[in-house]
């Protein structure tokens, strides 16, 4: 699999609203899927049943399934949480559940994905220090725990580093959890709300610490500007539901920007919505006919509005990827920027911050 890449969001067992022939067509190398939500709903043992998450989704590439430890802290009723692991209610009808890092372990497994990923406690981004630092501790145990019972699978088991805003914290952990030796090393708890300053300062904390020869993963974030400056310093995978979930809200990636195809600009514009775009929406339809659909909520809108931007992605992590192999990143990387209109800060943490209050804010993401 090329890096870097990055992995669109399949919580339930699809990515919204395309198959997985799409997917190859847009040129998808790997996805991820939640065992929070696959727990939960149809149940691990059912797609054991029926042949493994491959065959249950039809999905024949790599396939990397999260530990569900962010949905528990941020989307579970009455979240406990113990050494021994955490109890919670289901978001889905409120019935008392447990994990450990060993049935995380045992439940990744049983789906069948090619990399899984570690138990961890992610703490909000208002959390503070000393409960951070608790978080940090215990993820490590929690590490410890879930690469003991992991000896003998051929499936690569990632670790994950947490620490919240505090420099120290960041340093602590990947000390930790890189001494374990682990194949991949993951970057959760960072892109929650915090001011994107802070996002990149945390990550300059972390990375001298991870080594240059295994998989470096900053979970959750996926716009094309936060994607340029993680792969600046380091960073080989990305997975965020944001491509496909402002993909239904109209929004649309072009390389000066987001659009909002439901403006009135739109209604007659005769090309498509990037005319340098390969993609099947703007090969195929105009600008206005998106438009047409969204206003409408017709259906098609979001498979076609999907399409295009995941397809943008995709064609973002080429020219990426083209860029580092010819030693030409950094002209890369300020040209983009210097075109690419991205969303204020202010509207942006406002926006994250309702999304993340919204009862079905992890419906479609797996950090």
């Amino acid at each position: 699999m090329p890096t870097p890449a990055f992995l669109p969001v399949s919580s339930q067992g699809t990515v919204k609203t395309l198959i997985p022939e799409e997917l190859k067509d847009i040129g998808i190398t790997i996805i991820l899927s939640n065992t929070y939500h696959l727990y939960l709903r149809p149940g691990i043992d059912v797609i054991e049943k029926l042949g493994g998450l491959h065959r249950y989704m039809a999905w024949d590439g790599p396939i990397l399934t999260d530990s569900g430890g962010y949905q528990v802290f941020s989307l579970a009723r009455l979240c406990q949480v113990a050494d021994e692991g955490v109890t919670f209610r289901s978001h889905i009808d409120g019935s008392e559940h447990r994990l450990t890092p060993e049935l995380v372990v045992e439940f990744q497994q049983k789906l069948g994905a090619d990399i899984i990923m570690t138990l961890d406690e992610c703490p909000a981004i208002d959390t503070s220090m000393a409960k951070v630092r608790e978080a940090v501790d215990r993820t490590y145990c929690w590490a410890e725990r879930c690469r003991e019972r992991h000896r003998g699978s051929d499936q690569l088991l990632f670790g994950i580093i947490q620490g919240g805003i505090f420099p120290e914290l960041r340093q602590q952990s990947a000390k930790a959890i890189t001494s374990l030796d682990f194949p991949g090393y993951a970057i959760g708890g960072l892109s929650l709300g915090e001011p994107k300053e802070q996002t990149w300062s945390m990550l300059d904390e972390t990375m001298p610490f991870l080594p240059a020869d295994r998989p470096r993963y900053l979970m959750g974030v996926g716009s094309p500007e936060d994607i340029i400056e993680g792969i600046s310093r380091g960073i080989d995978l990305f997975d965020s539901a944001l491509p496909t979930r402002v993909a239904r809200n109209g929004a649309l990636f072009t390389v000066q920007g987001r659009v909002n195809i439901r403006k009135a600009i739109y209604k007659t514009k005769e090309q498509p919505v990037d005319a340098d775009c390969d993609c099947y929406t703007c090969r195929t339809f105009s600008a206005a006919y998106l438009h047409h659909l969204f206003k409408c909520e017709e259906l098609l809108a979001y498979r076609l509005a999907t399409m295009h931007n995941l397809r943008f992605i995709i064609r973002l992590m080429q020219q990426i990827e083209n860029a580092i192999q010819q030693g030409t990143f950094a002209a890369f990387k300020s040209d983009f920027l210097s075109q690419y209109q991205v969303t204020d800060e202010e509207v942006r943490l406002a926006q994250k911050q309702k999304w993340l209050n919204s009862p079905r804010h992890c419906d479609d993401t797996a950090l």
